[in-house]
């Protein structure tokens, strides 16, 4: 409908003068300046150095004038590389446009020093930092975040550290004699079990007892499976 409206203006623009259509139109200048104005605000709480640029509004472009604008986000977008901001008429059977907006994002980032197998625990020496253009914000900016984790698979030289990268150490590891640990308010029972798979701690794991009867628990540190009473 909205797009109906714009073609309808367009061919009545077409069959009058031209002083009747600038009176009547939208002024693209005022729809780009709103939607550079809302980049601004939006960039203002984004990390890493950022930079946009805003297009031109197509000329040919002609909507009914409006005195109730707003600039919004697409659903689906992101508000990162190559995107659009939308404008709109929140009048009575208004319209919207979308404003073809570039945004990059620079920032400082944890990269691999060398080259890491799988399964390697990082350590500080294993970090480096690059500024890197990112097109998703995607990397680890702090060594806190990936230093005792380990890795899911190897990487190369120079490779951008990201959070699906990383697993947190296994507490317990399959085939281990673990303690089974079950605790109330006022009581607490152990005993012990065979790990039947690998978890970190925080990580629901199945543990065969000495009686042979598999139990779920939640893996602790140090070896210890806790098992709700």
């Amino acid at each position: 409908m909205k797009k109906l409206v714009s073609i309808a203006f367009l061919i009545l623009c077409g069959m009058t003068a031209s002083a009747v259509c600038f009176a009547v139109t939208q002024d693209n200048v005022q729809l780009r300046n709103i939607a550079v104005s809302f980049v601004k605000q939006q960039i203002a709480s984004l990390p890493g150095k950022v930079s946009y640029k805003v297009d031109e509004i197509d000329p040919r472009t002609a909507m009914p004038a409006c005195s109730r604008l707003e600039a919004f986000l697409p659903a689906g977008s992101q508000f990162i590389g190559r995107t659009s901001i939308g404008v709109r008429c929140m009048e009575t059977n208004g319209w919207s446009i979308f404003v073809p907006v570039q945004i990059r994002i620079s920032m400082n980032l944890l990269v691999s020093a060398r080259q890491l197998p799988m399964g390697h625990v990082l350590q500080a020496q294993d970090l480096t930092s690059q500024t890197i253009e990112i097109s998703r914000t995607a990397g680890l900016s702090d060594a806190n975040q990936a230093i005792g984790k380990v890795l899911r698979y190897g990487i190369a030289t120079g490779q951008m550290l990201r959070e699906d990268m990383l697993r947190q150490p296994f507490s317990v590891k399959q085939g281990q004699i673990v303690q089974l640990l079950v605790q109330g308010d006022a009581f607490s029972i152990r005993s012990e079990g065979a790990a039947l798979a690998n978890a970190s701690a925080g990580q629901t794991v199945n543990v065969r007892s000495s009686s042979g009867r598999v139990i779920g628990g939640v893996a602790q540190a140090n070896g210890v499976v806790e098992i709700g009473p």
